[in-house]
């Protein structure tokens, strides 16, 4: 069978992938880069260390697969965003053995965003590769992003991705990192503030700050840090952080409908794999997800990108 490679090297994880082009399945090898306890995330220099250590581990991991089958090209993210002058040092470690493994095997290289990694594995996941040929609306949320994408059909690129709205300040998975923390979480937090909300079962009237269709969360943490030296139970906090989060998603989303239409709504990036953020905003907006596994890091979306770039018409595409 014929395999495209996808690497991506993101500010928290290190992401292999192999995409099989006659039946579409992809296999995933993924490690977080460690994280010193009480730490908000890693300086670049860190994560370029840590990401030169881990890739080629992940890489063997997949070699079985590589050595039964013939690779045929190769992607991987060179930049954060689908934005012109993006930049992250961390991303070179991927690229530099993208380029590599490409040079020594005479294969095309396919170089996009972790941005459209992000939103290409959700679409894949969510059976919805096809919407890319219609306009849509997409939000990556994640650690370093809470960014409203407009989407359009691009005959260079499959998919062209305009930010319409952002956070002014913290991104959404900084103000869960920062609130977990405060509450004694190890970083990074999703998963355990999500465990902790999950033992809450009190309401909250939620007043998001939108500015726009742009959003403000620094408010977020000081709600929080306020709630804890009321000594309010825990979990309450948790509930109340991650409950805002969603709030907020929804009114950016109503804001830009308001604008391009009513567009369905794609959610991707790592804080979409959240189960207490996933049924609140099914409750309010016609809404796409992907499996946590295609949601948070991963260079499946990259392999899917390299995969349409690449050319033909498989059969599981749609």
């Amino acid at each position: 069978m014929a395999l495209i490679l996808g690497l991506d090297t993101s500010n928290y994880t290190t992401s292999a992938s192999l995409l099989n082009l006659d039946t579409g399945e992809i296999w995933q090898q993924k490690q977080l880069l460690p994280v010193k306890a009480g730490s908000v995330g890693l300086r670049q220099s860190d994560a370029v260390f840590h990401h030169t250590r881990q890739l080629p581990g992940l890489i063997e991991n997949l070699s079985p697969l590589l050595q039964q089958n013939q690779l045929c090209a190769i992607g991987v993210s060179t930049r954060p965003r689908s934005t012109k002058g993006s930049y992250m040092p961390c991303f070179l470690v991927g690229h530099t053995a993208a380029r590599t493994i490409a040079a020594i095997n005479g294969l095309p290289l396919y170089t996009t965003s972790h941005q459209m990694g992000h939103v290409l594995a959700a679409l894949y996941s969510a059976d919805r590769l096809a919407a890319r040929h219609t306009p849509f609306l997409a939000f990556h949320v994640s650690g370093g992003t809470t960014d409203l994408l407009y989407c359009t059909p691009d005959d260079t690129q499959g998919m062209r991705i305009t930010m319409c709205g952002t956070s002014l300040d913290l991104k959404a998975g900084q103000a869960i990192d920062r609130v977990g923390l405060m509450l004694g979480l190890t970083f990074p937090c999703g998963i355990a503030l999500e465990q902790l909300a999950q033992k809450s079962s009190r309401n909250f009237k939620l007043r998001p700050v939108i500015r726009g269709m742009n959003c403000c969360l620094s408010g977020l943490e000081n709600q929080c840090s306020a709630m804890l030296q009321k000594k309010e139970p825990p979990e309450d906090i948790a509930k109340y952080c991650l409950m805002m989060v969603a709030a907020t998603i929804i009114g950016m989303v109503e804001r830009a409908q308001n604008e391009y239409g009513d567009l369905p709504v794609l959610l991707a990036g790592g804080v979409m794999s959240n189960q207490l953020i996933r049924p609140y905003l099914t409750e309010h907006i016609t809404c796409w997800f992907s499996e946590p596994a295609f949601s948070a890091d991963n260079a499946a979306g990259v392999a899917v990108y390299a995969a349409l770039q690449h050319g033909g018409k498989q059969k599981w595409q749609f």
